[in-house]
């Protein structure tokens, strides 16, 4: 049976070979059934952490998916392939005079925004299709240029012989860094593709910190899962504020709520910005600062968790 007051978040650190998809399904299985949803889709082949929110909240899941995210992969010159890694079908191979100071300055070249395209093998949606079920019918469409940032990229390491550079690369929602490594290759004009991927952080969860499916499954035998699940405040970066006592009744209707009804706690109150509201010591929601009517400002409920 599943525990219906899970609620919380795992920082599951999926294995290479699995989909997204099947590492939340164990992960499911592992809490006895929980309602659970992933923050932020992971390939296969790719390996790493991989968020995994319990409970009520799944709700937030798009709100941790948002966060930066930092990655590890492998680049190789040289080699183009349909899938933009090593698992797909070879496009072509160029030879490559490995010039280290022209694959930093390729790479360094990436930093800040950016446009791609994004790959014919994703999970993007056209017209209701993803993008891999139409390129394993050998399909090939016209995709819009999207706008990511890279915050930061750089070569950790390379090896001249076999045409490979180690990448840490720290970016926003959205990006792919098999494109990412695809454009640095066309702009060394030998081509490119990546090797292998890790993904280090997402947001306030980091590798190191994470725990896999086979360490769950140990856990779940000792009774120890309660100690991997971390409460929904350790996900989102958005400053708490608690309701007053006079203003509960509202914030549990989810109506909006003055901030005059609310302990800032030193805050700013500026339109858009966003806080964690809570009351007796529980997180209620994600609410926005909306202008109010008499020129006051108001929370307006995003996601309720009550």
């Amino acid at each position: 049976m599943a525990d219906k007051d899970i609620s919380g978040v795992v920082n599951l650190v999926k294995d290479r070979g699995f989909t997204s998809h099947d590492a939340v399904a164990a992960v499911r299985k592992i809490f006895g059934g929980v309602k659970a949803g992933h923050a932020g889709t992971l390939d296969p082949e790719a390996e790493g952490v991989l968020p995994v929110c319990l409970g009520k909240a799944t709700k937030i899941a798009d709100y941790i998916g948002g966060e930066s995210k930092s990655y590890r992969g492998v680049l190789v010159l040289g080699k183009t392939t349909d899938t933009q890694d090593l698992t797909g079908g070879v496009l072509s191979e160029r030879g490559f005079a490995w010039d280290s100071r022209a694959v930093e300055k390729a790479v360094r070249s990436f930093e800040g925004e950016i446009c791609q395209i994004p790959p014919m093998y994703s999970a993007v949606k056209v017209n209701g299709q993803k993008l891999y079920q139409m390129a394993r019918r050998g399909l090939e469409i016209e995709r819009e240029a999207r706008r990511v940032t890279i915050y930061r990229i750089g070569v950790v390491s390379e090896d001249p012989e076999t045409n490979t550079a180690v990448i840490d690369v720290d970016c926003s929602r959205g990006t792919y860094i098999r494109t990412l490594f695809a454009d640095i290759g066309e702009r060394l004009g030998c081509g490119g593709c990546m090797g292998a991927l890790t993904r280090t952080s997402v947001g306030a969860y980091r590798i190191e910190d994470g725990v896999t499916v086979g360490r769950l499954r140990e856990m779940a035998g000792s009774g120890g899962l309660d100690a991997v699940v971390q409460p929904v405040e350790s996900a989102l970066p958005y400053p708490p504020v608690d309701v007053l006592q006079e203003a509960e009744k509202k914030l549990r209707n989810g109506n909006p709520i003055p901030t005059a009804a609310c302990d800032m706690k030193g805050f700013e109150a500026v339109p858009g910005r966003v806080f964690l509201v809570r009351a007796d010591g529980r997180t209620a929601g994600i609410f926005e600062v909306c202008g109010g009517e008499s020129g006051g400002f108001t929370l307006k409920p995003r996601v309720m968790l009550l």
